[in-house]
């Protein structure tokens, strides 16, 4: 018999989770303020304010696996949106049982001066990067005294389908398809880990399912790393368009925006991720799950919109 999943978030990472478990018999309920569809054949969809407790545990009775692919856009938002979202997962997952699989992100690290493995410390300075340490931090305590059963997955900056402003390479890419000059944070000739969102599903999908990579962080399988000047070349090629110049906005200079523009300020927060090499290392969740990233050249084709 087929069990219940429930995704929390229709973006590129939820969205790709539930074309994943629909595609393997399971069945699967998307849950999103709105309720849209999303077009995905034997998928369901419910209209739901996770961050309320009540309503969360009702649309997870029964559920095997709730996943957390929510991801609030706005960073402006962000302490007053993940903390009660974050507190109502909690509380569902503990009143169901069923196991919570977090889609996270590297930025609970922050700045560091080698590869990023798990095990490393969580030592963001940084008040996103606590938030997200913090949020792991809860869930795991949960765990460990029995009372979830949890698992987060980190990848690096999304490339693929869907990601559009969110991507430090899709955010430039309608641009830079119509041969027009782009501008990118920081250093743009450094090596920079870039992850499919397709290959974020495959990896938070594994890592549910397998009761002893619980209580961990996994990160997700990703092509070696590229600058991102390559990367935005690559993506370029893959779609027949030549290279375009790409001009740089220096993290002073980014400062300087966030004076004025709460949202720069946010960004400019993170600015340490584009001023010094910022590799994941997925060794460990390679050789655990089995798993090897997308090849490189399907990635920038996807990204493209041409698969």
């Amino acid at each position: 018999m087929s069990e219940l999943h429930l995704v929390i978030g229709a973006g590129p990472v939820g969205r790709h989770v539930a074309e994943l478990l629909a595609a393997r018999g399971e069945r699967v309920t998307v849950a999103t303020r709105s309720g849209r569809d999303t077009g995905l054949e034997a998928v369901g969809h419910v209209a739901l304010d996770a961050s309320d407790p009540e309503a969360l545990t009702r649309a997870a009775d029964g559920a095997a696996v709730l996943y957390n692919c929510a991801n609030p856009g706005n960073y402006t938002q962000w302490e007053a949106n993940w903390p009660p979202l974050a507190a109502s997962l909690l509380t569902a997952a503990e009143r169901t049982g069923a196991v919570y699989a977090i889609t996270g992100n590297l930025y609970p690290y922050g700045p560091v001066d080698s590869p990023m493995r798990e095990g490393m410390p969580d030592a963001a300075t940084d008040h996103k990067g606590m938030l997200r340490a913090r949020m792991w931090h809860d869930a795991l305590e949960l765990h460990r005294a029995g009372r979830i059963r949890t698992v987060e997955v980190r990848g690096s900056d999304y490339v693929g389908p869907g990601i559009g402003e969110n991507g430090h390479v899709t955010r430039v890419l309608p641009a830079a398809l119509q041969g027009r000059a782009v501008t990118m944070i920081g250093r743009t000739d450094l090596p920079h880990t870039f992850t499919d969102v397709l290959d974020v599903a495959r990896t938070i999908v594994a890592a549910a399912a397998d009761e002893q990579a619980l209580g961990k962080t996994w990160h997700v399988p990703s092509n070696p790393p590229r600058s991102q000047v390559e990367a935005l070349t690559d993506v370029l090629a893959a779609a027949g368009k030549p290279p375009v110049r790409v001009r740089r906005l220096p993290a002073g200079a980014l400062r300087a925006i966030g004076l004025v523009s709460p949202m720069m300020k946010e960004v400019a927060e993170m600015s340490y991720q584009w001023t010094a090499p910022y590799v994941l290392d997925d060794t460990a969740s390679r050789e655990y799950f089995g798993i090897e990233p997308t090849p490189w050249d399907e990635v920038c084709r996807r990204t493209a919109g041409l698969a």
